[in-house]
């Protein structure tokens, strides 16, 4: 019996749905030849779409900087990403969305006017974190952040981004928090940044040099209602290295403990207790969520 799990999974790619292994893009295609377009990741949690209207914000709010046309309805995205959930077994899912300018025969960086973006979709397992890094946490370096300015439009123009994360993984840590031209963290290769100090939650204010991450700002959400302090400041290369606690957030993972940076000990080299405390509100937040969903 054939398990890979690639052969089973369904795709959504402009109107129809098809086995991930026969869906296929032009060659000239903007996103293949110039990385001219947008994505978002949004988690499912029991097969609904968590935190559905701030990630569909962000992906317009993408769309409209990079002038590239909103091809769908808010309620014809639901409906696709609805039917693209229904389509595979799994309860807890993670939806992979990405749109393209579109297909230009001549190739040039000015786009012609017109042109009709490409739509593609898949999903895969969402995972659990692992006993692992609930225990120990992860490991990180700092790394100059040499990406664009524009790092609020969630682009598929990641080269940076991998590059980094290359970095990272040849200096044997699990990933690595960026400090820009000036001195300031600004987040992770694929993650947003918070740090612990004396109690108090900090991270970056969004801007162009950062994502606005929905799980971020989920995570500022819940810490208020379970009354743990909460500021975005900037953050100085100081600061993260004297943090009590250093956490990453993504669509996938939740928070993770950072509990080594540079090769030192974050804290007491362990998940902190801040780290503790938002894991249970961040879990019970998302059972709300999903009874919510049912009702």
């Amino acid at each position: 019996m054939n398990t890979n799990p690639i052969t089973e999974q369904i795709v959504y790619l402009n109107g129809q749905y098809m086995p991930m292994l026969e869906s296929k893009i032009s060659t000239q295609d903007r996103g293949f030849l110039f990385g001219d377009g947008v994505y978002e990741v949004i988690p499912v949690y029991d097969r609904k779409l968590f935190a559905f209207p701030e990630h569909l914000q962000r992906l317009k709010n993408s769309l409209h900087a990079t002038s590239i046309q909103n091809p769908l309805t808010d309620a014809e995205w639901l409906e696709l990403l609805s039917t693209l959930i229904e389509k595979h077994p799994w309860s807890d899912q993670y939806i992979y969305l990405q749109i393209t300018r579109g297909i230009q025969i001549q190739r040039d960086h000015l786009p012609e006017d017109g042109l009709i973006p490409t739509i593609y979709a898949y999903s895969n397992p969402l995972k659990a974190v692992s006993d692992d890094i609930i225990e120990n946490g992860i490991s990180a370096i700092t790394l100059e952040d040499i990406r664009w300015l524009n790092c609020d439009i969630k682009a598929i123009t990641l080269l940076p981004n991998i590059m980094m994360k290359l970095t990272a993984k040849a200096r044997h840590a699990d990933d690595a928090i960026l400090v820009s031209r000036e001195g300031f963290i600004t987040e992770g290769t694929s993650s947003n940044c918070f740090i612990v100090k004396n109690g108090t939650l900090i991270t970056p204010p969004n801007g162009h040099s950062l994502l606005p991450g929905v799980t971020r700002m989920v995570i500022e959400r819940v810490a208020i209602a379970h009354n743990i302090p909460m500021l975005e400041q900037q953050i100085t290369l100081t600061d993260l290295e004297s943090a009590d606690e250093i956490w990453l957030s993504s669509s996938t993972k939740d928070a993770l403990p950072v509990t080594r940076l540079n090769d030192s000990a974050v804290g007491t080299g362990k998940p902190g207790a801040v780290w503790q405390k938002m894991r249970g509100f961040y879990q019970e937040h998302k059972l709300a969520f999903i009874d919510e969903q049912a009702e």
